[in-house]
């Protein structure tokens, strides 16, 4: 029986030339509407140049050296938790479009970055959050803040923990003091997983300029629950 999936931590320029195959697995994890897709990849793009940004993806286990994208490997150092690696290694097979990339697929992937003022969702939400709470409480969430942007993991890998694997690497050794994102407001199993890591409601029922379905702004004070402790030195 497999083991389960390997984290890799991505590169800037790796997550990058990885748009194409990223944009797949969201594709097939939140089946939106095509013609989203291409505003979706602009808005990756975009957030790879935030401050802060680290992203990760998971890999069939013993499979990261065929993967399409061969980041980093998330290992523990011995009295810290933050990812450290080695030598980076990228090579960048053509995805099939709109389908599993060449190699060994990416079976999920997740990527964040500090929010900071003049970001569209991290300004929207401020806004939103000083009307409804008041400034104080906008700053304690908003001021020093870990953006949780993407993840997302394909259907047939779900309920394997490989989410909670990587919000927690995601999440670990950040400067920042909380932990922010938003997801649909429904009972869904992200919803679940996100309360389960410590996530309260900040916003219910938001709507975001441009419309779409309603949202639940959700955060999180730094560790998030049950993140693993460092291994012993």
């Amino acid at each position: 029986m497999p083991g389960p999936a390997e984290l890799r931590e991505l590169s800037r320029p790796d997550f990058l030339a990885s748009l194409e195959t990223l944009l797949a697995v969201y594709t097939a994890a939140m089946q939106p509407d095509r013609a989203q897709l291409g505003g979706r990849l602009s808005i990756m793009e975009r957030h790879a140049g935030y401050p802060g940004f680290r992203a990760l993806v998971a890999v069939p286990p013993g499979r990261a050296g065929d993967s399409p994208v061969t980041g980093r490997p998330v290992v523990s150092r011995p009295g810290a938790s933050r990812p450290v690696s080695s030598r980076p290694v990228l090579s960048r097979p053509g995805p099939e479009p709109g389908g599993p990339a060449a190699g060994a697929p990416i079976l999920a992937f997740a990527y964040g970055f500090t929010g900071a003022g003049g970001q569209w969702w991290h300004d929207v939400v401020t806004t939103a959050l000083t009307a409804a709470s008041g400034a104080a409480t906008a700053g304690s969430w908003m001021t020093s803040s870990l953006e949780i942007a993407e993840v997302h993991v394909r259907p047939e890998h779900q309920h394997q923990g490989t989410g909670r694997r990587l919000m927690h690497a995601l999440a670990a050794d950040r400067p920042e003091r909380t932990a922010v994102l938003s997801t649909q407001d429904s009972n869904t199993p992200a919803r679940a997983l996100y309360r389960s890591l410590g996530f309260t409601d900040l916003l219910r029922g938001f709507r975001f300029p441009g419309g779409g379905p309603p949202y639940a702004v959700m955060g999180a004070v730094l560790p998030l629950r049950g993140a693993p402790a460092p291994p012993a030195s």
